[in-house]
């Protein structure tokens, strides 16, 4: 049979930069099945301009997919948030081919595959569950008719004008058989990081699937019958080491959301990949009660250097509350902790809102977030509960939830723009919850938006000069948050204002400039050398603040505590301090850093001279200076840690790393 799968379009710039992984498998096990396949990703069309944005995206859509030739089966991958142009698309189509059936598949139909046939004529049937097999099944049995699509496991279909659901797939017991991913029927992987400019090279690898929990914000664990299958651990190693020859994959994106569930396998995957020298990046999704410094460091070791963690809240009552199945003793903090020591920069995924949630407990989180960006490089990831379809709060609340113009929820970023889109969301709100938000009353759900994206922002640039102002003003983090909110400026003029003429003037401005260093060096990177030219390769900041101390002391202050002010005023010293803040060059195909360092006072005056140093005397001087005997191997800590770079024509060497005292880096 001719075959035309498609995956729907979207504008999700995180979603487009990769090829879906779900297609790819299918196409796969479509064609070793001697079928002819075609595949079509739109959300790549979509981002390369081969589809036009707004309105007109529907029909676009489906022309393209027409252009392909009449197949004898045209199959749509959806998500929540991709549902409703599909359902556009598949109107389309079936006006060009109207004998041609059309069938539905993928996470967006979890809990409304009825629904969907009982309204949406176009569509002839879904796929529910896993679809490699079911897939091929279905295409067999079409060759007999639409008919006997009914006798296909995971099927959906009319019969007799009703809908009737066939009996659910069987799972399949080892994901071994899993076919081959089908490169060749997308464009290469390169095409999909031009048309986002991203340098990171991305690619997914269908690692796993299935959830054994039942948290009550998500689909995931009912849609695979709370089990929780990886792909065998050799299998993986081969699928991340397939990627190094493939131009334009430079990590791997291990997309299932329980790694570290089965600890023996993710051992063995982090053994196979050191023990086969693949060194191709990776990074995972993982719940914080499954890892622990030993996995994390073999992971580590083995090339991981991302973790997205689902903390959701870090009150224990909230996430028991919502079926969370954490328990209670997990220390949160010792897990970002463990994180840092392993080389791993952790993702904290919270949900801010879930039933359960009042003012300590949202102040828990909140304080939960700020302690750990003071510790190591974080990224915060904050979010609002979306009550989606065949979730245990869509089932309780969905009802009661609806869209709320210009705050669309994660999920459906870049979707759902057009008009005919937005249509069938406002007509069909049980079926398309995606963009459903929980009955909050207005100005919570105002402080819900401000809290999970400007001041997530705010509190992943400035979480020094966050806390030691909370500390300052006595106010825990959500108070500070709130007064923050109110006062509409900027945080850096709202801190400065709140410690005018105060003896946390000086800290704070030590403090902030140092955090804004940070971001400016870490979005510079690593300074190239160059030419005949030893080059400084730091951004230098002298202050009377022993900045180290000053995070030390802030670590340990919790919530409205004045003891963090009066301790971090203690550490103003006399006279200045210079520390240099360098981004030294990242392994190849690692995450880069940003790392502060404290420079001896000789070290300070060659540093200022180099910053200086304007004419091609002076750094003539200097270059002269540093070659001279001893010299260079003097300043080998320097070199090492790439503040100092030397010319790029200079003679290579490999300086051994010296002792020297550092501070937490930013966020990667």
């Amino acid at each position: 049979m001719k075959i035309l799968l498609a995956s729907s379009p979207h504008a999700d710039t995180f979603g487009y930069s990769m090829p879906p992984p779900g297609l790819l498998r299918l196409g796969g096990a479509l064609r070793d099945a001697s079928h002819d396949v075609a595949l079509e990703d739109l959300a790549f069309r979509l981002g390369s301009g081969d589809l036009p944005a707004g309105d007109g995206l529907p029909v676009a859509a489906a022309a393209l997919l027409a252009s392909r030739g009449r197949p004898d089966v045209v199959g749509l991958s959806v998500m929540g948030a991709t549902l409703p142009v599909a359902l556009l698309i598949a109107e389309q189509l079936k006006e060009t081919w109207p004998t041609v059936p059309i069938v539905l598949g993928g996470p967006g139909v979890h809990g409304v595959d009825v629904e969907l046939l009982e309204r949406f004529p176009a569509v002839d049937l879904v796929a529910r569950g896993e679809g490699e097999v079911t897939v091929v099944e279905l295409c067999e049995a079409l060759e007999s008719g639409l008919e006997a699509a009914g006798a296909v496991d995971g099927i959906t279909h009319r019969e007799g004008g009703e809908v009737r659901r066939a009996p659910d797939r069987a799972m399949l017991r080892d994901l071994a058989a899993l076919p081959a991913y089908a490169w060749d029927l997308l464009p290469p992987i390169a095409k999909y990081k031009e048309i986002t400019g991203e340098e990171d090279g991305l690619v997914p690898i269908d690692s796993g699937r299935g959830c054994a929990y039942d948290c009550s914000f998500c689909s995931i664990g009912r849609t695979w019958r709370r089990r929780s299958r990886p792909l065998p651990a050799a299998r993986l190693v081969d699928e991340m080491a397939s990627l190094r020859g493939i131009p334009g994959a430079r990590r791997a994106y291990l997309c299932h959301d329980l790694f570290g569930a089965d600890r023996n396998h993710a051992l063995a995957l982090c053994e196979g990949l050191r023990e086969r020298e693949v060194q191709v990046p990776w990074e995972v999704r993982a719940r914080a009660d499954h890892l622990d410094a030993d996995l994390l460091s073999a992971m580590g070791g083995a090339g991981c250097d991302r973790v997205l963690l689902g903390i959701e809240s870090a009150s224990a009552a909230v996430r028991a509350a919502n079926q969370k199945g954490m328990r209670d003793d997990v220390d949160l903090l010792q897990v970002v902790d463990d994180c840092a020591a392993a080389g791993v920069t952790p993702i904290l995924s919270l949900i801010l809102g879930l039933p359960g949630e009042g003012d300590d407990e949202l102040n828990e989180s909140l304080e939960f977030c700020a302690s750990a960006a003071l510790r190591a490089g974080v990224n915060l990831s904050l979010h609002l509960v979306n009550p989606q379809p065949g979730c245990a709060l869509g089932e309780e609340l969905g009802a009661e939830s609806s869209p709320v113009p210009g705050v669309p929820p994660d999920m459906a970023l870049g979707a759902g723009e057009s008009a005919a889109e937005r249509a069938l969301i406002l007509g069909h709100p049980d079926i398309f919850s995606t963009w459903s938000l929980l009955p909050y009353p207005e100005e919570k759900l105002a402080e819900l938006v401000f809290l999970s994206g400007e001041f997530g922002d705010t509190l992943m640039r400035y979480p020094r000069s966050f806390r030691a102002l909370a500390a300052a003003a006595e106010l825990s983090i959500l108070a500070l948050a709130r007064d923050l909110r109110a006062d509409g400026r900027t945080f850096e003029t709202f801190a400065r204002q709140r410690v005018a003429g105060s003896g946390m003037r000086p800290v704070l401005d030590a403090l902030l400039r140092w955090e804004n260093a940070l971001v400016r060096v870490a979005a510079l990177g690593s300074r190239p050398a160059r030419e005949h030219r030893w080059t400084l390769g730091a951004e230098l900041i002298s202050t009377r603040l022993d900045l180290g101390a000053a995070v030390e002391v802030l670590k340990e202050v919790r919530a409205s505590d004045p003891r963090g002010s009066t301790a971090s005023q203690s550490l103003l010293a006399p006279d200045d301090t210079t520390f240099a803040i360098v981004a030294p060059a990242p392994a190849p195909g690692r995450l880069a850093g940003v790392r502060t360092v404290r420079l001896s006072s000789g070290s300070a005056r060659l540093a200022q001279a180099m910053k200086r140093a304007r004419t091609e005397e002076e750094h003539a001087r200097i270059s002269a200076a540093l070659e001279a005997p001893g010299v260079r191997d003097a300043a080998a800590g320097l070199i090492e840690s790439g503040v100092l770079v030397p010319p790029a024509d200079a003679a290579t060497s490999n300086p051994s790393p010296r002792a020297r005292q550092t501070t937490p880096t930013t966020a990667s």
